[in-house]
């Protein structure tokens, strides 16, 4: 910065600090920044091609790049950043039941450990930077699924991988069901929320998110986001077992799910070693086989009436609870759409002296298997994510579901 200015007005937006400052200090605060930088990557390759279905390159490529993530983040001490949250969340809304959640999101976990470990990283040095994210529906599986998470994870880390203490703990994160949640009756949604919250916070999850009430049928909006916040604060702030830890520890139901779930994992763990791992069984669309029928039988229950869902299938309204239509649709101004569009313009031709060999640079970090994150963080000073995408298209394959 000039002396005396603190960059306000100066227009840097879109420009890297390696532009405005002496290379000296640019690095130094560029190495305490990443240090510090605290944040998660979400980018879990295994859970997008067994739910998710928002794969651009191949599966063999985009494990690779996650693997050059945790590798530049060891050796620029990153920390405070999860390079990966091994997401079970997912997989439960494309269908599965909370067994199978459970199963194929430690499964995957145990993947990227043994790929990680291939490429030489040390077990302590990327442990602690992986996350887990799970959902909370309504089945009573719900109520004890991290602590069977951080059990097996624990078992594993310490007695197969001999990783240390901070490694053997697991950190996972709670989103509540999306879709446990319905249009008719669509205020009895805070209600189910609300409870779901209760299962993640007895089970001492490390952060919560509460969904929206209207998110069956819309964007949220902000009165409906605050209700759902509220529900947080009201179970933090107000209820009083809250306040203290573990409340359910050593009720009956709750050690007697706890070890239930725990074998039904490992049974699930048996019948993807059969199939050859994780990779091997996503090969014959174990995964997504699975999934798809445990999600045919959740909706058959629900159409049927074996399963009640107040206010969908059982006790409707006098009305007869009729779907909720949105009020509200929250979308970008064409305004808002137009300015992006221009920025992204401007900024291609600020760079455009620059792009096309910094993009050649890339593939060629490709080709002969650099680390591709590393190169990205130069890129990105000078290419947009759809130029960067398209260049690595041409080295890294695009995605091809396995039929």
């Amino acid at each position: 910065m000039p002396e005396g200015n603190d960059g306000l007005g100066l227009r840097l937006l879109g420009l890297s600090g390696k532009d405005v400052l002496p290379a000296d200090v640019y690095e130094q605060i560029k190495a305490t920044a990443l240090s510090t930088v605290r944040g998660t990557v979400q980018a879990d390759i295994l859970k997008e091609d067994q739910a998710q279905n928002t794969c651009i390159f191949s599966t063999e490529f985009a494990l690779k790049l996650m693997g050059d993530v945790q590798e530049y983040f060891i050796s620029n001490k990153v920390q405070n950043f999860y390079s990966v949250s091994i997401s079970g969340y997912h997989i439960a809304e494309a269908g599965a039941n909370p067994i199978t959640q459970l199963a194929f999101t430690l499964a995957n976990g145990f993947t990227y450990v043994e790929y990680y470990l291939s490429r030489g990283m040390h077990i302590d040095d990327f442990a602690p930077n992986l996350s887990f994210f799970f959902s909370n529906g309504m089945d009573p599986e719900y109520s004890v699924i991290g602590r069977v998470a951080r059990k097996i994870w624990a078992k594993a880390i310490k007695n197969k991988y001999n990783g240390n203490e901070r490694s053997q703990k697991l950190k996972y994160h709670i989103q509540t069901s999306g879709r446990s949640l319905h249009a008719q009756e669509i205020d009895f949604n805070d209600i189910r929320t609300t409870l779901q919250a209760l299962y993640a916070i007895y089970d001492n999850c490390n952060s919560l998110h509460t969904n929206a009430y209207d998110e069956a049928i819309t964007t949220p909006t902000e009165e409906s986001v605050r209700r759902a916040m509220a529900i947080q604060l009201i179970i933090n702030r107000e209820l009083g077992t809250a306040k203290n830890e573990n409340p359910n520890q050593g009720a009956f139901l709750i050690e007697e799910l706890t070890d239930l779930v725990e074998e039904a994992v490992l049974n699930e763990f048996h019948r993807i070693s059969e199939r050859g791992g994780v990779l091997g069984a996503m090969e014959r669309m174990y995964q997504r086989n699975k999934i798809q029928e445990e999600s045919l039988y959740y909706e058959t229950l629900k159409h049927t009436g074996e399963y009640p869902i107040i206010g969908v299938n059982t006790f409707l309204s006098k009305n007869g609870s009729p779907t909720i239509l949105p009020t509200e649709v929250i979308r970008s101004t064409k305004e808002e759409k137009e300015n992006q569009i221009q920025a992204l313009q401007t900024f291609k031709e600020r760079n455009a002296h620059q792009s096309a060999a910094m993009l050649k640079r890339l593939q060629q970090v490709a080709v002969n298997n650099g680390n591709l994150f590393a190169e990205l963080m130069e890129t990105v000073k000078h290419c947009s994510l759809g130029q960067i995408t398209n260049a690595l298209y041409a080295v890294g394959g695009q995605y091809r579901r396995n039929m």
